[in-house]
């Protein structure tokens, strides 16, 4: 009976009360469950070896969350005060992001993940989009429901002829919009996946790369299995970790 892939998830650092905590969102953890065992990986890079992670893990999922990467590691101004950043995240996501492309190991990332993987190549991001030039205002409104925040919000122009095209998705669909941050300086190696209508990146995949590797703006988990665009991507990327589990 072929083995379940283990699905490496990143881990956000909370301080609640008195004590740090690695946590990973609820519907993260089960759109990653479509592709195998998820295990969330704390924000230890000091105390977890890299090596080990690319060892046992048949594929990666970098979350979206409410931190920033830190500027400094796109030679970005300083954030204004009050930014919520993650360092540790920071620390163990960027490094990892590049040595599982380069091992040929799935990833996937997804919002914070997809920002994450822009800068890990090299990019640059935009601290306010809604700020930056022709870009609309790609925030959700926080007094509204989750039903709401999550809700379709725009179009999205998928780009012929590359792996969205290949995972089945039309020319035009609908996504949400959950995120103040976006693609200033695309990174190297990195192939423009979709659009959105003012033209701001919102996906991209890794030109020649082994395996699966996609970033994402917007927030396929959501509600995955009612939604035949989102599940797509993640079918896809399941694909590719039960491909990893059998050549291990």
């Amino acid at each position: 009976m072929p083995r379940m892939p283990l699905i490496g998830v990143s881990a956000c650092t909370r301080q609640l009360g008195h004590h740090g905590f690695h946590i990973a969102g609820d519907k993260y953890l089960r759109a990653a469950a479509i592709a195998g065992m998820p295990l969330i990986i704390p924000a230890l890079d000091e105390l977890i070896d890299q090596t080990t992670l690319l060892e046992r893990f048949d594929g990666f999922l970098f979350t979206g969350s409410p931190s920033n990467v830190e500027p400094h590691h796109y030679n970005g101004p300083a954030s204004e005060a009050g930014t919520h950043h993650d360092p540790s995240r920071d620390s163990l996501t960027l490094p990892l992001i590049r040595a599982a492309v380069d091992a040929g190991i799935p990833v996937f990332g997804i919002c914070r993940g997809f920002q994450e993987m822009n800068v890990a190549f090299g990019g640059s991001l935009h601290q306010k989009v809604h700020e930056a030039g022709p870009y609309q205002d790609h925030r959700e409104r926080p007094d509204d429901p989750l039903e709401v925040q999550y809700g379709l919000s725009h179009p999205l122009h998928v780009q012929p002829g590359g792996l969205l095209e290949r995972l089945g998705l039309p020319a035009q669909i609908q996504v949400n919009s959950v995120h103040g941050q976006g693609v200033e300086r695309l990174g190297t190696g990195l192939r423009i996946e979709a659009l959105a209508p003012d033209g701001l990146i919102e996906a991209f995949s890794v030109e020649g790369a082994r395996s699966f590797a996609l970033g994402v703006q917007w927030h396929p988990e959501w509600q995955v299995q009612q939604n035949p665009h989102y599940l797509a991507l993640f079918k896809g990327f399941a694909e590719a970790c039960r491909a990893r589990a059998e050549r291990r």
